[in-house]
């Protein structure tokens, strides 16, 4: 008989690992270009153990550090740093259900199947496959475990954990923590999270990624127009419509919150309502994967909401089918929602090219370094990679704003202002008409963005 329970115990993480390597499988041709940001780094950690986008130059751009420490971790044993991104997500989607299936005992046996179904196909999470949502979402979900179960020192041992797979995730957890009010959780918290950003802030130059810089420099300077986080869905909604209303949908729960029972989910989902709150007070782009959070605390909460209700749970089944079948009929070419210029594909046939045509000289990146950086293995400059370029864009973060010049003081304390930008001697542009001095020309075509050309010039 224990065999027998053991057997159908392991039934289910058997089940979820074969579905979400099929999966990833599928997604593999379309992974977005941050994604390649992420394995730039992982690789570079693991064959020559050097934290940055490229290989010769020291970075602070990756916005997770605990997802680069694990693809690296997983790199550095399967020796490629793609198929490593494929074994995490296996390996966090399974460590999900596992929370959901403890955090679910007085809830339908089915919960757990049910809330991954409607996570794994939802076409938001399907195109941050590669990205921390899954990373995040397995560890906020033992976070929420140690929450219900009131174990001070665990949560916030995963709490540490959490805020090194993005910083801003622990507000779910000051929100949990209510549960498990004792210094051990902050004692826990600081163990996991503290070594981490003390080397950050002394070695690489800031305790928090550049990337916080970076992408609200880009929210104050209107780099997307007049998109921004609190009207990003209907961005996406201009030519994936119904991508976009299946993604979204789970946040229509997210108001029924506030009602009483199903405490641990109600908390996520609070977490939910106050993480969307605060990207909207940020201010910052939409990229796609800033909503993933707020989706899966919103999906889980609805799941564990409709299980013991027979139409509620038909509804999620429903939005379950439609992703699918909204997944079949779309292009393998492009994730579901995506803000790129260009495909994967086309991106890494461009980095092969600059790769034989870069012989050595450093590459001015035309705004998407990602895929062309990880294919070309070259020096292809920009922000991102270059903390030359970041005093600029630190002094222009904090123009006008005293407490946020304070703070950003305080951050790069450590940070070598003096290091000089390094001159690209190739430049690629995106121009409406071909310069007489173009070195090569590819043509970028996205459903977003429509269609550009992209020139390789001289500097």
């Amino acid at each position: 008989m224990i065999i027998d329970q053991v057997r159908t115990t392991d039934k289910l993480p058997a089940a979820v690992a074969c579905v979400s390597a099929a999966v990833f499988l599928l997604t593999r041709p379309h992974l977005v270009d941050d994604t390649f940001i992420t394995l730039a780094y992982a690789r570079n950690l693991a064959f020559h153990g050097h934290w940055g986008l490229l290989a010769d130059a020291t970075s602070n751009s990756a916005t997770s550090p605990a997802n680069v420490l694990a693809f690296a971790a997983l790199t550095f044993v399967v020796r490629d740093a793609v198929f490593a991104a494929g074994v995490l997500y296996v390996l966090s989607q399974v460590a999900l259900v596992l929370a959901l299936r403890r955090l679910g005992t007085a809830l339908p046996r089915w919960f757990p199947a049910l809330a991954f179904a409607a996570l794994t196909v939802n076409p938001l999470l399907l195109s941050s496959i590669g990205l921390e949502v899954a990373l995040g979402s397995a560890v906020l979900g033992w976070v929420t475990v140690f929450a219900a179960e009131r174990r001070p020192l665990a949560f916030g041992l995963t709490a540490g954990a959490l805020a090194l797979v993005r910083l801003d995730l622990l507000v779910f957890a000051v929100v949990l923590g209510f549960s498990v009010r004792s210094g051990r959780a902050l004692l826990g918290l600081v163990l996991v999270a503290l070594p981490w950003f003390a080397f950050s802030w002394v070695v690489l130059g800031a305790a928090v990624p550049d990337t916080v810089v970076i992408k609200t420099l880009q929210g104050a300077q209107r780099a997307w127009g007049d998109w921004k986080f609190g009207n990003g869905p209907l961005f996406y909604a201009r030519t994936a419509w119904w991508a976009a209303v299946l993604s979204f949908l789970p946040l229509a729960a997210l108001p029924f919150a506030f009602r009483r029972g199903l405490r641990p989910f109600t908390l996520l989902a609070l977490g939910g309502v106050l993480y969307h709150l605060t990207y909207v007070l940020l201010n910052v782009p939409p990229y796609h994967w800033y909503y993933g959070p707020g989706i899966t605390a919103a999906t889980i909460f609805l799941c564990a909401w409709a299980s013991s209700r027979r139409v509620a749970t038909g509804f999620v089944l429903g939005l379950v089918a439609a992703s699918v079948l909204a997944y079949a009929g779309s292009s393998r070419e492009f994730a579901p929602l995506t803000s790129n210029y260009a495909s994967t594909a086309r991106y890494e046939e461009i980095g092969r090219d600059l790769r034989d045509l870069a012989g050595g000289r450093v590459i001015g990146s035309a705004g998407e370094i990602g895929v062309l950086a990880y294919t070309c293995e070259c020096a292809i400059v920009d922000v991102f990679a270059d903390r030359g370029l970041l005093p600029a864009a630190i002094d222009a973060r904090g123009a006008g704003n005293r407490w946020v010049r304070a703070a950003l003081r305080v951050d790069y304390a450590f940070f070598d202002f003096d290091v000089r930008p390094r001159r690209p001697d190739l430049v690629l542009r995106r121009l409406p008409s071909p310069p007489p001095d173009a070195l090569a020309h590819w043509t970028l075509d996205a459903p977003t963005l429509g269609k550009q050309e992209l020139y390789l010039v001289p500097n």
